[in-house]
């Protein structure tokens, strides 16, 4: 666990930097809130700077520096992850999804907007993303965004977690769920770094197995924190998976052995970089942070 602990340290000052830079980058690509319609830029803003670890632009940059890559269209990149990802959680806190009134320790967006405007600034959001990734000029990298965030990525696994809702679900129906509702947009963000930095086929698919690992792992703790944690220390809505009857690791497996599975999760991960060339000290890091993390 010591070991967890260094590296984590690293992670938390590189997360850090990386959302100081990208949120400057954010005031300038996002319309103005006096430019008209104003209340759907206020609610776009409103969300888009509530706070977060913003891990997903993290990784995207944390990739392309890892295969060489130079250039700034990488900030368009991490800045549309950014947006799609937040996108997710505003139609995701939704009455007609989960129905939360609390996101990172603020009212979600239907709750200080209103539903109609909510909806309007999530696609919104999504469509901006989907207009920076554009201005990469990679139409792979806008490829790869589009399958890990449609049927056969987030908003299929979505779609399963509705379907799934007060049900008895096996393993194999957690894990479906979550690799495809948060794990593929957390592959996405590394091979999209990947691709801009002109990285191999070879490699472009080892960083999106350690993708994969990471980003179940990362369910995998949360799932764990909604079950040990106040509302006060997550900053939303404590226990409300288990109110709402959802898949989870611990209501399948029990809260032992999803931490174990984190673990295995995490050990298959950094076996992943050991194949990568180059530097990867900040993405081990980052792995070590998601399963110790405590919100």
């Amino acid at each position: 666990m010591q070991k967890y602990d260094a590296d984590a340290a690293l992670a938390v000052q590189y997360l850090s930097q990386t959302a100081k830079a990208v949120e400057l980058k954010f005031d300038e690509l996002l319309p103005s809130e006096q430019e008209e319609p104003k209340r759907l830029h206020e609610a776009m803003r409103y969300s888009m700077f509530a706070g977060g670890k913003r891990l997903r632009p993290a990784l995207v940059k944390a990739a392309f520096e890892l295969f060489g890559g130079t250039g700034d269209s990488v900030w368009y990149a991490m800045s549309a992850l950014e947006m799609l990802h937040t996108f997710s959680l505003i139609h995701d806190d939704l009455p007609c999804v989960d129905n939360d009134d609390m996101r990172r320790g603020k009212p979600t967006a239907h709750k200080k907007y209103g539903e109609a405007t909510a909806v309007l600034s999530g696609d919104a959001l999504c469509i901006l993303a989907f207009e920076l990734m554009a201005k990469t000029g990679n139409a792979r990298a806008i490829e790869i965004l589009a399958r890990k965030l449609g049927t056969f990525g987030m908003l299929g696994g979505e779609m399963r977690d509705v379907e799934c809702e007060g049900k008895t679900v096996s393993l194999a129906e957690v894990d479906y769920i979550h690799y495809h509702k948060t794990a593929a947009l957390i592959e996405a963000s590394l091979c999209i770094g990947a691709e801009l930095a002109s990285a191999t086929e070879e490699q472009v698919a080892s960083i999106q197995k350690f993708g994969k690992s990471i980003g179940l792992a990362f369910q995998v703790v949360d799932d764990i924190l909604d079950v040990i944690s106040t509302t006060e220390q997550l900053g939303k809505d404590a226990g409300s998976d288990e109110e709402r009857g959802k898949a989870t690791y611990p209501s399948v497996i029990g809260l032992e052995a999803s931490r174990e599975r984190a673990n295995a999760l995490y050990k298959e991960a950094i076996a992943e970089l050991d194949s990568l060339p180059g530097d990867t000290s900040v993405l081990r890091s980052i792995a070590a942070f998601i399963v110790t993390r405590v919100n």
